[in-house]
């Protein structure tokens, strides 16, 4: 059996313990194809003590921001969806403009062209008149804005538990099988 291709975006913002829980679900679910902003290549060292290269084993593919060719940068590769995790707010507002000058951005450009599932996980706070209205431009041309904002009514013990929460959210919304518990028991 064929696995769904997810492509998941990580940019420079704080937030790649998110990213990481993602990439971790992933596996066995999906196909995925992952591609790092040089911003995010940074925060994940910063954040994780981790290089692109510690990732590689969590996708099907890594490609080079700067791959204008790859096969996700065009709307006859089909997926899935595509999540943006963490998501900056430079990268929010040229998705929001349509702006595709890197291959993570040419990606989220293509997923709202064909109409397929864009996620962006913005995680910064508090949030600027600027990237409310990112947000909001981003959503009417058709983005899911996902908030790395964690539920507690599940009464998390750990900070996995946190992480967890979001990623249900994350493969809820691509339609992919996620566990955990959810309100009212479900």
């Amino acid at each position: 059996m064929d696995l769904p291709r997810v492509v998941v975006g990580l940019s420079g913002a704080s937030g790649m313990p998110y990213a990481l829980d993602l990439l971790k679900a992933l596996a066995g679910l999906a196909e995925v194809h992952l591609v790092l902003s040089q911003g995010a290549k940074r925060v994940l060292w910063e954040e994780m003590g981790l290089s692109p290269k510690d990732l590689y084993p969590l996708a099907a593919r890594v490609y080079k921001d700067s791959d204008l060719g790859a096969p996700i940068a065009s709307g006859s590769f089909p997926t899935r969806g595509m999540v943006v995790v963490p998501c900056s707010a430079t990268t929010l507002a040229k998705v929001a403009q349509g702006l595709a000058d890197t291959l993570l951005t040419r990606a989220a450009y293509v997923h709202l062209k064909e109409r397929r599932p864009l996620i962006l996980v913005p995680r910064e706070t508090p949030l600027p008149l600027p990237t409310l209205k990112a947000m909001v431009q981003a959503a009417e041309a058709g983005a899911l804005i996902l908030p790395a904002s964690p539920g507690f009514y599940h009464r998390p013990q750990e900070i996995g538990e946190l992480l967890a929460f979001l990623t249900q959210r994350i493969l809820d919304h691509l339609g992919l099988p996620a566990g955990g518990r959810r309100w009212g028991g479900a």
